[in-house]
């Protein structure tokens, strides 16, 4: 059977998943190659509109197609997009593991919701083929779900309770993509740093890396997705900052960098102990370069309060910045706070993004006339350091290789070089 089209939506789990997914309806019995499953996105209201508009887009361009809406839109709200003249059916986040979600019968005038509680699940995420074919780095997903409730996210109301990986299982799946070819590994899910209490002896993000590098001698890269930094154990501290095949590119969900709003916002962690992590990863480990989500205009936020994310900005060196003007989620707490007027959010958004733009153009100037070791991409002409630099090279190298570059400039924000002999 051919594999359906796949439209994914929002973050890097979800572009896994949708892989997954795709090479489990080919393998399967149902006819697939007539659909186009929209995996959707619910983080904010933005990225629910933008998912609406695909999905009409799609419907449009292949109207002798149907269209399944899954993902974690689709699982929050189902209805609304049931009633969207384009679907054929929609399908819940634990749903979609089960290809038969995806077989539609004789069409009606009105969509087929296959949505399950979620909150109901408990056992360990399925475990399915997470690495992007195409590309230079595999994705493996060792997590799914939140067992936090901060007053912004409804993520957990689309991904359901935190949901571990077993070791095992995991360490195959590497060893699996490293026999594939695949350089490095990037080790995601909802709320990666929370890995591990639901399974048989409570193991941590830690121990998990630890025998990851163990049984996978030949993997020369893994890095992980977006971290807790409340929830970085001494172990995998000392992980991030002595392993060489670690790389030394640690990205925080900070959310905001002022006590108040991180309170509002039911973050675990301070400022202050925001600013001495980043200081003792810098200590231990002087290259580890710094990436960070923050949102702009969350409910309340004074102009005070706005200084100190701005702040924490230079005050954690981040050159990697998520920026995300705040935007109310119907059913979380926040939605019902004092809203911020729009084009302040927007200007404060803009503020932020213009400064780790500084920051990041001031850190590529200190990396001219360094040695990089770069994994290329397809195109063969370019591909991502250990610190995640872009860096572009004028003489193509083999996809998936990693080759060692002299950096010898700055080109549209992006480091160029030559690879060195």
């Amino acid at each position: 059977m051919s594999a359906p089209e796949m439209i994914s939506m929002g973050c890097r789990l979800n572009i896994a998943e949708s892989e997954a997914l795709q090479q489990n309806l080919a393998a399967s019995n149902i006819d697939s190659e007539h659909l186009i499953i929209v995996n959707s996105c619910a983080v904010t209201n933005e990225a629910v509109r933008q998912t609406r508009q695909a999905i009409r887009k799609a419907k449009k361009a292949n109207p002798d197609k149907q269209i399944i809406v899954t993902g974690c839109a689709a699982q929050v709200d189902p209805a609304m997009f049931a009633a969207m003249p384009e679907t054929s059916a929609v399908v819940g986040n634990i749903d979609k593991y089960d290809a038969a979600n995806f077989k539609l019968g004789i069409q009606s005038n009105r969509s087929d919701i296959r949505v399950s509680d979620i909150m109901q699940i408990t056992e360990t995420a399925p475990h399915m083929v997470s690495a992007f074919g195409e590309r230079s780095r595999a994705f493996v997903e060792i997590q799914n779900g939140c067992d936090h409730r901060c007053t912004f996210c409804i993520i957990p109301y689309g991904r359901g309770n935190s949901r571990s990986v077993p070791a095992g299982l995991v360490v195959d799946q590497v060893q699996a993509l490293v026999e594939k070819g695949f350089r490095e590994v990037v080790l995601t899910g909802v709320d990666v740093t929370s890995y591990g209490p639901d399974l048989p002896g409570a193991p941590t993000l830690g121990m998990l890396v630890e025998r990851i590098l163990k049984h996978v001698p030949d993997l020369p890269r893994l890095r992980l997705s977006s971290l807790d930094g409340i929830e970085i154990d001494d172990r995998l501290f000392d992980l991030l900052t002595g392993e060489a095949r670690m790389m030394p590119h640690v990205h925080l969900s900070l959310q905001s960098g002022d006590n108040m709003i991180l309170k509002r916002m039911k973050r675990r962690h301070s400022r202050e102990q925001a600013i001495d992590l980043v200081a003792r990863l810098k200590a231990k480990r002087p290259d580890i370069v710094i990436g960070a989500d923050i949102i702009a205009g969350f409910p309340t936020e004074t102009a005070a309060m706005f200084a100190n994310s701005l702040a924490i900005i230079d005050q954690c060196e981040i050159v990697h910045g998520h920026i995300f003007p705040y935007s109310p989620k119907q059913g979380t707490p926040a939605a019902k706070m004092p809203q911020l007027e729009g084009g302040v959010i927007k200007e404060r958004a803009k503020i932020l993004r213009n400064a780790v733009s500084r920051r990041a153009d001031a850190w590529r100037e200190t990396l001219i006339g360094s040695r990089q070791n770069i994994l290329a991409e397809m195109s063969g002409n370019g591909g991502y350091a250990e610190n995640f630099a872009r860096v572009l090279f004028d003489t193509p190298a083999d996809k998936r290789q990693i080759v060692p570059v002299e950096i010898t400039g700055v080109q549209n924000k992006q480091l160029i070089g030559r690879i060195a002999v």
